[in-house]
């Protein structure tokens, strides 16, 4: 006879808490939980009020951040003991209703696996800092695309000439964005002074990490147009290891399944002590998007450019309380 693991409201918000621990778009944390007692079901829901749109128009990237979001629950239901089964956009009438994740099905599969990254939830940070010239292992190499592979999204290490080429795409979209007043006022809005506040989303400044004096390694600079006073300056790798991360199709639900295979990479990294980062500069420019494609394959939609390393893992920044983000119904 199947038992069941402590269900009650704490162990619900637990398991939101661990959710809303995932990256997203400047941090905007674009997410709802719902959770129906009766139902033993979570609902993961996109808060549009968080959209950006000047940087992220068709929501392609809100759906990332969710997705990853997604990630983190079922990792933290897995954890917890919950054979879960997740449904992807379940209300057809509703597109803004992300996913459900249904808890304690019986005689479902217990993911022994998804539970084992449940540690690096709390560890993973994005670092804007410089990372080490020393090579990932092939082995570990290995590992994160299969890591991406099992949530049905494809994972590829960049090499010369493509990492050159996307490079140079990173700094025509830097370019881009900086003549943009929009996209920079857009970014400026989600950056977070806290010598003034404790900020419970967005960018804080202590999160911008040193302005970059030399080396290649793509690395969004939050501080835009603005100069941060007493900012250090620090030289970062000259040969940044980028990886890409792609889906056969471009939908919505596509962008969920690379959103979780994106946290379940970012999660398997943590957990072998690599730290990480991310440059979206040129997916958020749709001529430039194009570009980034693989040379040899041609096909396929890049959803994420990750750089990957050894070096520090970047601070924690804020979160949302819990009881913003969850509606407990019964």
């Amino acid at each position: 006879m199947l038992t069941h693991p402590t269900l009650d409201d704490t162990a619900i918000a637990s398991l939101v808490a661990d959710a809303t621990a995932a990256p997203s778009m400047h941090n905007a944390q674009p997410w709802h939980f719902a959770y129906s007692r009766v139902r033993r079901t979570i609902t993961l829901s996109a808060d549009l009020d968080r959209a950006m749109p000047h940087a992220d128009p068709t929501t392609r990237g809100l759906h990332l951040g969710c997705g990853a979001a997604l990630l983190n629950l079922r990792a933290a239901a897995a954890h917890a003991g919950h054979r879960t089964v997740t449904t992807l956009l379940p209300d057809p009438g509703a597109p803004a209703v992300l996913a459900a994740v249904r808890l304690d099905v019986p005689y479902e599969p217990l993911d022994v696996a998804l539970s084992g990254l449940h540690g690096a939830i709390r560890d993973r940070h994005t670092s804007r800092h410089p990372f080490t010239e020393r090579r990932i292992p092939d082995g570990l190499r290995a590992a994160l695309v299969e890591a991406a592979a099992r949530e049905g999204a494809r994972l590829a290490f960049l090499a010369t000439p493509h990492r050159e080429a996307v490079l140079d795409l990173v700094l025509h979209a830097e370019g881009y964005d900086r003549m943009d007043d929009g996209r920079e006022a857009e970014q400026r809005g989600w950056t977070r002074d806290t010598s003034a506040a404790s900020p419970v989303d967005g960018v804080p400044d202590y999160a911008f990490g040193p302005a970059k004096r030399g080396g290649a390694a793509p690395v969004r600079d939050f501080a835009g147009r603005r100069t941060v006073p007493g900012r250090a300056y620090a030289d970062f790798e000259k040969r940044p290891q980028l990886a890409s991360l792609s889906t056969t199709r471009d939908g919505p639900a596509d962008w969920l399944r690379a959103g979780q295979a994106l946290q379940r990479v970012l999660l398997l990294a943590t957990r072998q002590g690599l730290a990480s980062s991310f440059a979206t500069q040129p997916l958020e420019w749709p001529d430039l998007r194009w570009l980034l494609r693989d040379p040899l394959s041609g096909t396929g939609y890049v959803q994420m450019i990750l750089r990957l390393g050894y070096g520090p893992q970047g601070p924690c920044t804020p979160r949302r309380p819990v009881d913003e983000v969850l509606t407990i119904t019964p």
